[in-house]
């Protein structure tokens, strides 16, 4: 095995086992190790690819906590979400988008983790759920980065571990199964794709579910530090992968 296909399977693995763990984040892992090795566009539809097979398979683990309430305006927000993500992507500064988005996290997420009593908002706003939801729609276009916003928004909120794992988890099933229609019907996937696409699959089978048997033996409060932490190495991701492209430019 050449060192191009070691690095494609590599992320494949690491990625689908931090999201069998947490329920997202398989598109920043993967494209951390895919970034060096393929072009963007490629990356970012094998992205949305791997995290698609390995929320078809880790969602049926949480099929029984799934809490429509909470979960229906997360997903009618992505609905609007995604097709305005593909029709806005080739008009917008994706770079300068996804900076933004990490200095956020840098900031927030880290100061969420060291605070021993976190603000929490508790009363419901189905409205600014939904407008998580849009936002995680439009960035499951941007490269299957659907779970970020949706995960820190319910962290906010102060939503139980399992309650936020079945919504985020659904979520993204959701929004990247719309996300990969998109592609196909908009000709984002090429037939060279496809090879690519057999080699992702089977290698985040096993990792997906190990992570997820893991995910039920941890508590509620290591589960909420792994998803700030989570969250911060996301932003710090997108600040690395973003910030020389925008100084270039």
């Amino acid at each position: 095995m050449n060192s191009f296909l070691v690095i494609v399977v590599l992320g494949a693995v690491v990625a689908g086992f931090v999201q069998g763990l947490s329920g997202f984040a398989f598109g920043l892992v993967a494209m951390s190790f895919w970034v060096w090795v393929l072009d963007p566009h490629i990356a970012a539809a094998m992205a949305v690819f791997g995290a698609l097979t390995g929320q078809i398979l880790a969602t049926v683990t949480v099929r029984r906590n799934v809490e429509f309430p909470l979960l229906w305006p997360f997903i009618l927000g992505g609905l609007v979400g995604v097709p305005l993500g593909v029709l806005v992507l080739p008009n917008i500064n994706a770079d300068a988008f996804k900076l933004g988005l990490g200095l956020l996290l840098l900031i927030w997420c880290p100061a969420m983790l060291f605070i021993k009593r976190p603000p929490v908002l508790k009363q419901p706003n189905k409205l600014a759920d939904g407008v998580v939801g849009m936002m995680g729609g439009a960035l499951s276009a941007l490269g299957g980065f659907s779970g970020v916003i949706p995960t820190l928004w319910t962290t906010v909120r102060g939503f139980p571990r399992h309650s936020q794992r079945a919504v985020v988890q659904n979520f993204n099933l959701t929004m990247l199964s719309v996300t990969m229609i998109s592609y196909l019907l908009t000709g984002v996937i090429s037939r060279e794709m496809w090879p690519m696409f057999a080699i992702v699959a089977p290698a985040v089978l096993i990792p997906s579910v190990v992570g997820t048997r893991l995910y039920r033996s941890i508590s509620d409060t290591a589960f909420r530090r792994l998803v700030l932490v989570l969250l911060s190495a996301s932003g710090l991701a997108m600040l690395v992968f973003s910030l020389p492209r925008v100084l270039a430019n």
